[in-house]
């Protein structure tokens, strides 16, 4: 429980890891973005491809791997569709910031609701590093996220405090929502299976739908790619080293 409780605390709060740059840099390139976006969506196409799913299938079957995976493809489905995108092109100048500030917070609260039950279904597996693995590929996901949460509070005038501060609060519904995703999976008896490939769901539609977009929207398609290819070959040597 206590590896758990850290390896969700470290992948949560690396949302406010990925704020930092932007306490000394004031502008990231879209290249750089478009790049750090790519890679994050390799490390967690493979650590979905490696280690969710053959996992899951091991552990309940493929009927429980191809429910599971549909649900957590579903439910995120449903949140992109009923919660605010952040718009980081903002221009400067926006009123009411306290407002557009909550709304993003709450967005970002439902949004790691999923991801916290990923890595809490995932340390309750019995395979000893999946649980490390998926704590990294969520982390990884968290930092961009983190990134562009921040350029849009800067864009609203918002202060870097602010910002980190915003950052933290969204990484609590994920470490509370991982303790959930844990406790169920030990508990339940033949839930871990379902919770792995729902982990998995909700990887694969977090990468085709938002990451894999995002860095090929600016014109740097190329270098995405290549940084895809080297953000899952990063989550393999990853695997291996943990004993996968």
């Amino acid at each position: 429980m206590a590896t758990a409780l850290l390896g969700s605390f470290l992948s949560a709060m690396a949302t406010v890891l990925g704020v930092i740059p932007i306490l000394f840099v004031k502008r990231l390139s879209e290249l750089w973005k478009d790049v750090l976006v790519a890679f994050t969506a390799g490390i967690m196409v493979s650590a979905t491809t490696f280690g969710l799913m053959p996992q899951a299938i091991k552990e309940s079957g493929i009927i429980a791997l191809t429910l599971g995976l549909i649900t957590g493809v579903l439910l995120l489905d449903l949140i992109e569709s009923h919660i605010p995108h952040i718009d980081v092109e903002n221009k400067p100048g926006l009123s009411n910031l306290d407002s557009k500030a909550l709304l993003v917070m709450i967005a970002l609260f439902i949004h790691n609701i999923p991801e916290g039950l990923s890595t809490g279904f995932s340390y309750a597996s019995e395979q000893a590093s999946l649980g490390p693995m998926v704590a990294i590929a969520i982390g990884a996901q968290n930092m961009p996220e983190g990134l562009i949460l921040a350029v849009f509070l800067m864009n609203a005038r918002a202060t870097r405090r602010k910002a980190l501060t915003i950052a933290a609060l969204t990484g609590l519904m994920e470490m509370v929502s991982a303790v959930i995703g844990y406790f169920t999976a030990s508990y339940v008896q033949n839930v871990v299976g379902y919770g792995l490939a729902f982990a998995a769901g909700a990887m694969l539609f977090i990468v085709y739908k938002e990451l894999i977009p995002e860095s090929h929207g600016h014109g740097y398609e190329r270098p995405s790619t290549y940084s895809f290819i080297f953000g899952l070959l990063a989550m393999v040597y990853i695997t291996t080293f943990f004993g996968g």
